[in-house]
């Protein structure tokens, strides 16, 4: 029997993955949150086969917790299930470990299927994404990514400064540097253009 812990911020979503996996002989549905950081709680008192974990979340991205998950050295295989075709989370994705990169709209019965591969050991991951990931690469560094995100979203260089412990000159630093590697005008295309390309 394998175990799975589902972490999904939409409501409907998260029921009917857990309605969908309920229906499986060999999958146990060990329990569902809401938010990042509740999956993390989740993960070490559950200690699940599986993390089945959406991109964006408040608290921790699904990203950030692969990562978690993948420092700590846990034994808990973690599989993306998104809406985001972009080749850059993808690869953001395999740097931390992830076993499976699903998105939304497959067929209902490839997620089961996907389970028991990587359960197995295996990899589950959309051909054509995987294909496209390692075309363009991305140029951000973490540092950069962090403070360009906060930039995008309302944050000003002082608050960002304070917020990751920062001085404000570093942090234009960060930004004028991301704003050159993407070759744009300013930190709003910079923020676009990450987003889009799945570097954020």
């Amino acid at each position: 029997m394998m175990r799975v812990l589902l972490a999904e911020d939409q409501a409907m979503v998260r029921g009917a993955l857990a309605a969908l996996l309920a229906l499986e002989p060999d999958i146990e549905v060990a329990g569902s949150v809401a938010d990042g950081e509740a999956a993390w709680r989740e993960v070490q008192r559950l200690k699940p086969d599986i993390l089945v974990s959406d991109i964006e979340m408040p608290g921790l991205t699904g990203l950030e917790l692969a990562q978690r998950i993948q420092r700590h050295e846990l034994p808990v295989k973690v599989v993306i299930v998104t809406t985001f075709a972009r080749s850059g989370y993808l690869r953001r994705a395999l740097d931390a470990g992830v076993s499976g990169y699903l998105l939304k709209d497959s067929p209902a019965e490839k997620l089961a299927e996907s389970l028991r591969v990587v359960h197995r050991g295996g990899r589950a991951i959309d051909p054509e994404l995987a294909l496209e990931a390692w075309t363009e690469a991305d140029p951000l560094n973490d540092r950069e990514r962090q403070v360009l995100r906060l930039a995008g979203e309302g944050h000003s260089a002082g608050e960002i400064a304070r917020q990751l412990s920062l001085s404000h000159g570093t942090v234009r630093n960060y930004l004028s540097e991301a704003i050159g590697k993407l070759g744009v005008a300013n930190r709003i295309e910079a923020y676009r253009l990450a987003r889009q390309k799945g570097w954020l």
